[in-house]
């Protein structure tokens, strides 16, 4: 003799468990990779993150580490913390015209970190930028 279905309740439940779990999954922070963009590094504690001028690119940015370095004219160097204000999520992106939280829509000036469109309210926190030769550290 064969053994029993489970009940359609039994079955829903596991299929609607498995669902929640992985929209649950796909809604949540990215995991921290430990890691900075291109050929950035993170120094020590309180040293800063560092990368190349040349991988700056004029009229854009990228995203190094917790960090968002911008170059919105050629030789001008802008910094700001990576997470949006909206709500304190990587922003994942930096084009010629805006820097992008692609989770909810907002983006922020390549010059100041100010609130180009919402919802976020709140500009991106500024950080230090400093040029030493050819390379920028940011604090």
């Amino acid at each position: 003799m064969t053994q029993p279905l489970h009940s359609r309740r039994t079955a829903l439940v596991t299929v609607g468990g498995t669902t929640l779990a992985v929209c649950l999954a796909g809604c949540s922070a990215a995991p921290a990779t430990g890691g900075t963009a291109g050929g950035a590094t993170t120094a020590g504690t309180g040293a800063g993150t560092t990368i190349k001028a040349a991988e700056v690119p004029e009229g854009s940015g990228t995203i190094v580490g917790s960090y968002v370095v911008t170059q919105p004219k050629k030789g001008t160097f802008e910094a700001f913390g990576s997470l949006c204000t909206h709500q304190k999520q990587p922003v994942q992106q930096v084009t010629d015209a805006a820097i992008v939280c692609g989770r909810h829509g907002s983006t922020f000036s390549l010059a100041d970190g100010s609130v180009l469109t919402g919802p976020a309210t709140t500009a991106l926190t500024k950080a230090t930028v400093t040029l030493s030769g050819d390379t920028l550290t940011i604090s």
